[in-house]
């Protein structure tokens, strides 16, 4: 989901006293959510910004996120960095409120201003009491950060040199380079493919921060949730005034849909013990036909946890790992099916063949009836418990807002997994996940795989080596 954070407000509250009344009012909230799903409400700021809304009086905290198409996949490849630098450094400075001042405001009003960036967007997010002294400090707040950044070149250096020493340390774990080597293997000359180095984050400037902002968080291409304890009128103006003083912005262009990756299997040489291992291929969008149906059949192929057939054949039965997954990751245009797992190297190639063989099986014959009525019981039974916060709920109608999905998403969401027949899984995935377009990567397992195999004989004076 989103990569939110959240924002608390207490004002003259103590932080005490914020921590019981979110404790003892979470107990309230539950029901209200259990009940049904929330109403949302969809409307046009003055701005252009889209705006979703849901009233919910069961505590007194409002939570809001705005969402911009400013996400890794908008940044030039040589500049590939660009679009979390900027993100990050909005609470550098902006207008005449410098790191500190902003760090002291928060403070002053109990306010948790956060956010984060992937590969479709950028958002901040924010929650507060909803009462209007430490609410309107907080939009406020928000507002100036949003659309007054001052991105001052003391922090960006000092935050891109902390990001070059912080991706050159991930680039010594197999973990690291493993989903890298996939991703440019998947997303082979598309933007989500594009990978941040250290020669890119070192060539960016201010001036490169100064027109991502101006191009990419405009007000017209916002997309806003709010949700909590403020009535209509209240949300109208929290709107106006998140997005009244952002630059009108450029229209965005669709992204391309990726094309299918040729098979590859690929070593990264690395000398952990363990080796990480990816299979996988660009999957399904947001908004995707085959939606349902892959969701339902990822449950039981390895999105089910200790249920799944991956773990039955990986784990249980073999014990090749501790842990085997897969999962389907809807993006603007698709995103990556994978299927991940570790195990130590000298059992890399067993262990992969037997991925191979389970999914190659679950393709060609679909879940059987007891796999597919768990799958659905389960995924419509929990449905509840991701509802079961304002938070939560937050999450839910940002992802609506900004991918444009239908607002009865949520209310349909159980009724069309329960429709999932055996015979759509099967059908989406031989068409979407096909052998011939599945790319594998091994990452490590260097140490383990040296210590497994057996020195060569020393040779007799006068003869060659024994081979290896």
């Amino acid at each position: 989901m989103t990569q939110t954070q959240t924002f608390c407000p207490a004002g003259a509250v103590t932080r005490t006293l914020l921590r019981s009344l979110l404790l003892g009012a979470a107990l309230a909230l539950l029901p209200t959510f259990a009940r049904a799903t929330p109403h949302i409400e969809q409307w046009s700021a003055p701005s252009g910004a889209r705006v979703l809304f849901v009233e919910s009086h069961a505590l007194p905290m409002v939570d809001i996120q705005i969402d911009f198409a400013a996400g890794s996949a908008r940044e030039p490849a040589d500049k590939a960095g660009l679009a979390g630098l900027t993100r990050g450094l909005l609470e550098a400075g902006a207008g005449a409120l410098d790191e500190r001042a902003i760090s002291d405001r928060s403070a002053d009003i109990g306010a948790q201003i956060g956010g984060g960036t992937d590969d479709d967007r950028t958002s901040l997010s924010i929650r507060s009491l909803s009462s209007t002294t430490e609410r309107d400090a907080a939009v406020d707040l928000a507002a100036t950060l949003l659309a007054q950044p001052t991105f001052p070149a003391d922090v960006l250096e000092r935050e891109r040199a902390r990001a070059i020493a912080g991706l050159k340390e991930a680039l010594t774990k197999p973990a690291t380079l493993a989903e890298r080597r996939f991703t440019a293997l998947s997303y082979a000359g598309h933007p989500y493919g594009q990978l941040t180095t250290p020669e890119s984050l070192a060539a960016i400037s201010r001036d490169d921060l100064v027109a991502f902002h101006r191009q990419h968080y405009g007000a017209s291409n916002a997309s806003i949730a709010i949700v909590g304890d403020v009535d209509r009128a209240t949300a109208e103006r929290i709107a106006v005034r998140l997005t009244a003083n952002l630059p009108q912005g450029e229209a965005v262009a669709p992204l391309p849909q990726p094309a299918l990756p040729r098979a590859e299997r690929v070593h990264v040489p690395n000398p952990s013990a363990q080796a990480h291992i990816l299979v996988g291929l660009p999957g399904m969008a947001r908004e995707d036909a085959d939606y349902f149906p892959l969701l339902v059949g990822n449950y039981v192929l390895g999105g089910g946890g200790f249920v799944s057939r991956l773990t039955r054949e990986v784990r249980e039965k073999r014990g090749y790992a501790y842990s085997v997954y897969s999962y389907f990751m809807p993006q603007q245009v698709a995103g990556p099916f994978q299927i991940g797992l570790q195990t130590k190297g000298s059992q890399a190639e067993d262990a992969l063949r037997v991925v191979n063989d389970t999914l190659a099986g679950f393709i060609a014959g679909g879940p059987s009836a007891a796999e597919l009525q768990a799958a659905r019981d389960n995924l419509v039974n929990g449905f509840g418990l991701r509802l079961d916060s304002n938070r939560k709920v937050l999450d839910y109608v940002a992802m609506i807002g900004f991918y444009r999905l239908p607002l009865d998403w949520l209310d349909s969401y159980p009724r069309k997994v329960a429709a999932v027949t055996a015979e759509q899984v099967r059908d989406a995935f031989a068409r979407r996940v096909q052998p011939e377009h599945l790319v594998t990567v091994i990452a490590g397992g260097d140490g383990d795989r040296a210590q497994a195999t057996p020195a060569a004989p020393a040779a007799a004076p006068g003869e060659a080596p024994a081979r290896q």
